[in-house]
């Protein structure tokens, strides 16, 4: 077995040696004949289920099976083109919404997809017993997060009404101009209530509807097969409402988790697009063949969420002695490419700049680890980093384990899990401190800042704070936006005071695409519609 660093060094070497195809057509090319795009996906989703999943990685398989009522843009990040609804439509307080549904939109079974689809799929999702970790972002609506809580039993409490078989309103809880761009979120897209019940209840954890075998979508395609740790492959959904102008006939998923072996299987001709590609692939590429590199804006973090239900984490002083102690400028030059380094958790958007609160400052540390109980570190238990199975998780949480010894004098124990084990362990508060990141659901401050309210899903810190909350709740009823920016960065003020996570980094996208690929822009959330993209073979010499 090649220790992990000659791999890599031996990756990168072959990746020198050529990226001219071979006489005899690749695995890339056939695919392209066929229609059939190849994509790296990192692992597999944890689910076929949208409505329990919750990562980037689950997102790009649900948005080739699934539509919601507004799509992606292929090139403008705030567009929101029209999908299984012909309008959505505001009133002028921007707080009643009147959808119009497509009356041709079918399930990939033929079934029509009407306005009691969607009022399934929202009830089913804010259902206290499917303990679906993205309910929140349905908290939009009047009533949903009073019923997600068990507060209520009555769905009708919730503000949603159906007018007709395609016509149905949402209450939503304040004004919210932004809306058409939440909507684009898989966690608003339908789920076919024939078949989910068909199956199961409509609470029932596990409901085997997303199996392979009964797995039914609206979306543009639907599933071929599937075998995990090998492959997800997607064919064009003949019941779409717009098939006849789906360029792909099929995608297919490939769940590699080490980056070199998806930048060697690049190589070799065999993927379309990776994932990512790796900091001595991105120099590689950059020099040798900048065609096919792609670093582009990404709008997510890098993080490291601190369990505040744990000693010595449950003590502020702890925790912004950590965050203090990251060096993030020479992380984002040394091991990241293309990344920023951080002064707050939420990128700059238009509109918003976040509060300048992170800082590299060791003095401050030492001083604050001093009177938290820990002079240079003595006395400090023997905490454990938690990060993913992938290298650069890997590669992050030795560089930062670095830092805090020289810094604070402290031993920080890393302790790998595979994907679906990591997930497990951070959602269930089972780590001291876990490597992390948050790609946004939607371009909007608050899609990095409603995640750390108490008893949200995706919290995964333990830490409450009501003061945090009270200033989100303050920000959901004001319409003028520097208005509720200002707002909004007094929230983050006080979460980044009290840090229950650390930003390590503002991500960009590295990856590699082949050029036979068009149509694939790039993208703040990195969501390419893949009814825009396809593949042109190249020419023959």
């Amino acid at each position: 077995m090649f220790p992990a660093e000659m791999l890599r060094q031996l990756t990168v070497s072959a990746l020198c040696v050529c990226l001219v195809a071979c006489e005899k057509e690749s695995q890339v090319d056939r695919a392209t004949r066929e229609g059939i795009l190849i994509m790296g996906n990192a692992n597999d989703p944890k689910s076929l289920d949208l409505q329990v999943v919750t990562g980037v990685l689950d997102s790009n398989v649900m948005r080739s099976l699934f539509e919601g009522l507004v799509q992606f843009h292929p090139s403008d990040d705030l567009a929101t083109p029209a999908g299984s609804a012909l309008e959505v439509t505001p009133d002028e307080t921007c707080t009643v919404w009147t959808v119009k549904l497509r009356q041709d939109a079918k399930w990939s079974d033929g079934h029509e997809v009407t306005a009691e689809d969607y009022a399934f799929a929202y009830e089913r999702i804010l259902t206290p017993d499917l303990a679906a970790k993205y309910a929140e972002m349905l908290y939009f609506v009047k009533g949903a997060e009073a019923f997600n809580k068990g507060e209520t039993k009555d769905f009708s409490t919730v503000g949603l009404n159906i007018i007709d078989k395609w016509t149905f309103t949402m209450t939503l809880r304040g004004p919210t101009p932004y809306f058409r761009e939440l909507l684009k979120h898989y966690t608003w897209y339908p789920v076919p209530k024939h078949v989910v019940l068909k199956h199961g209840t409509i609470g029932q954890i596990g409901n085997p509807w997303s199996k392979p075998a009964n797995h039914v979508g609206n979306g543009p395609f639907r599933i071929k097969s599937y075998r995990r740790t090998d492959h997800i492959e997607v064919e064009r959904n003949p019941y779409y409402w717009n098939a006849q102008n789906v360029p792909l006939n099929g995608i297919r998923f490939l769940p590699i988790n080490n980056p070199y072996t998806e930048a060697r299987m690049f190589r070799d001709g065999q993927i379309h697009v990776t994932y990512t590609a790796p900091a001595e692939v991105v120099d590689m590429m950059k020099k040798n063949h900048p065609s096919v590199l792609r670093q582009e804006p990404y709008f997510g973090t890098d993080l490291f969420r601190f369990n505040t239900t744990r000693k010595p984490m449950d003590d502020i002083k702890v925790r912004r002695a950590l965050s203090m102690t990251l060096d993030r400028q020479a992380l984002c030059e040394n091991v990241y490419r293309g990344y920023v380094p951080p002064y707050g958790l939420t990128p700059p958007t238009r509109g918003y700049q976040p509060p300048a609160d992170v800082k590299f400052d060791i003095a401050e540390a030492k001083k604050l680890f001093a009177e938290a109980g820990f002079p240079d570190g003595k006395g400090f238990p023997r905490l454990k980093l938690l990060v993913s199975s992938r290298e650069a998780a890997a590669t992050i949480g030795a560089a930062t384990q670095a830092m805090w010894r020289e810094h604070l004098g402290v031993e920080i124990e890393i302790e790998h899990k595979e994907w679906t084990a990591y997930l497990v362990a951070m959602q269930s508060l089972d780590f001291d401190i876990c490597s992390g990141g948050w790609i946004g659901d939607y371009i909007d401050p608050l899609t990095f800042l409603e995640m750390w309210s108490p008893g949200n899903g995706n919290n995964n810190t333990g830490w409450v704070s009501q003061p945090f909350a009270d200033k989100l709740a303050e920000s959901f009823q004001l319409t003028d936006p520097s208005e509720r920016y200002a707002k909004l960065k007094q929230a983050e003020q006080i979460l980044l005071a009290e840090a229950p996570m650390a930003p390590v980094a503002w991500r960009s996208k590295n990856y590699l695409i082949h050029p036979s690929v068009k149509g694939w822009n790039p993208l703040l959330l990195d969501c390419h519609p893949y009814t825009s993209v396809r593949l042109v073979p190249r020419k023959k010499d």
